[in-house]
């Protein structure tokens, strides 16, 4: 029988370090996306993760833009039900649908 070397705490603490390290590079990937394609008239880098993007002059037109460069960076399709203002209102609610759609395509 093989053991490992590994306690399950230092597993716990790998998986959440690729977690974190996972979500701050697609933050970083959706910043430079909506820098690109948001046509926000305030600069990306400076707001909040949970700053209200329509507040900061996205328009729809401009959050479709922004879901079609999602899905060529992330290799996801949005379903329809995600398909709303609130999926593309903040940085962290385009992060938390680009995490659940890239985890259930993996």
């Amino acid at each position: 029988m093989r053991t490992c070397s590994r306690s399950a705490s230092s597993v716990g603490e790998a998986v959440t370090d690729f977690w974190v390290e996972q979500t701050v590079g697609n933050e970083s990937k959706i910043r430079a996306i909506l820098k690109e394609h948001g046509r926000l008239a305030k600069d990306v880098d400076t707001l909040d993760d949970n700053a209200d993007l329509y507040q900061a002059g996205m328009t729809s037109h401009a959050s479709v833009n922004v879901m079609l460069a999602l899905e060529g960076e992330f290799d996801v399709e949005f379903p329809d039900e995600m398909l709303k203002r609130s999926s593309f209102e903040s940085i962290a609610a385009i992060a938390s649908v680009v995490d659940n759609l890239t985890a259930a395509s993996a």
